[in-house]
């Protein structure tokens, strides 16, 4: 029995509470899952996992070995990712989980130049509007804009996220543009469905705020849905300028209420803290931080053409 590639399969299956979401991560079968739970468990003496046809949690031997175990591998990994340090040859697999909005249109790039500089690590991206915990999904590290589900995890803030209601032309030429966000009420508006304040809405105008709770004609998770629906002419949407700042730029949506500010939200990077020291996920977040050290250049551009305040409200 390899004792640390058991016990980093134990791991795995009490953090996705699953043998074979644990097969899927580890790119084995589940029958190697089962037996290398076996093995530890026999050489334990103890049983770690309480299993049933729909159910797999931990025993209260399980339990406790959980942490130093986590520990453990968290350290074998720093260790192994010290010495490709010292090679200058980093390599491996790195799991990064983010927000479809957010990457897009825009982190491709980004990738192409992260792996001509590091061309031995492996990334597996997985897109999806879902919120998830890194450690429950699998992952190295998630792309949010939400904060820490737990204290065990460490969130490290990327950029910000500034948004903007827009609608096509067409739309505001046959209805009419709002004057103030009261306004909004009268119109067909498409939002995201998932912003931690949910149906509450605040702008921000010199100095004062004004604070609103609006009804969507259309709620949906996904801003590139939203993106669109608006093109449809379909309504005023509220997008991140991350997704809308193209169509902006090329005339094909006009910022409604250019003066009313929402506020900010920031991208965060969000991995457990036994990852901290991570050296593929260090040179990755770096690389991410580095690209975007100052404005980022779909905020930049929308500010130059007058379509986007400087100042930004920080959420």
């Amino acid at each position: 029995m390899d004792r640390l590639q058991s016990i980093e399969t134990f791991v795995r299956v009490a953090q996705a509470q699953s043998f074979a979401a644990a097969a899927r991560q580890l790119r084995v079968s589940n029958s190697v899952v089962t037996t290398r739970i076996k093995q530890l468990e026999d050489f334990l003496g103890a049983p770690l996992f309480h299993r049933s046809t729909r159910v797999v949690r931990l025993t209260d031997i399980g339990q406790a070995f959980l942490r130093d175990c986590t520990e453990l591998v968290g350290h074998a990994n720093e260790i192994v990712d010290q010495m490709r340090d010292v090679r200058a040859k980093p390599s491996g697999v790195l799991r990064v989980h983010a927000l479809t909005g957010m990457v897009l249109g825009h982190f491709a790039a980004l990738l192409r130049r992260f792996q001509t500089t590091y061309p031995d690590i492996r990334l597996e991206l997985i897109v999806s509007d879902a919120v998830v915990d890194p450690v429950k999904a699998g992952v190295d590290c998630a792309l949010q804009i939400f904060p820490a589900a737990s204290q065990e995890l460490v969130s490290r803030q990327l950029f910000f996220v500034r948004r903007v209601f827009c609608a096509t032309p067409a739309y505001l030429k046959a209805h009419g543009a709002p004057e103030n966000p009261r306004d909004l009420h009268r119109h067909t508006l498409g939002l995201y469905s998932d912003y931690p304040t949910r149906d509450r809405w605040t702008f921000h105008h010199r100095g004062q705020q004004v604070t609103i709770y609006l009804n969507a004609t259309l709620l949906t998770n996904s801003v590139h849905l939203l993106r669109e629906y608006a093109l449809e002419h379909a309504g005023i949407v509220c997008l991140p300028t991350i997704v809308a700042g193209e169509a902006i730029l090329r005339g094909d949506l006009q910022v409604v209420l250019p003066e009313q500010q929402l506020s900010s939200f920031p991208l965060c990077a969000v991995y457990p803290d036994t990852s901290r020291k991570d050296f593929k996920l260090r040179l990755f977040i770096e690389h991410i931080g580095n690209e975007f050290t100052h404005e980022p250049p779909w905020d930049a551009a929308l500010i130059a053409k007058g379509d986007l305040p400087a100042r930004m409200i920080e959420g």
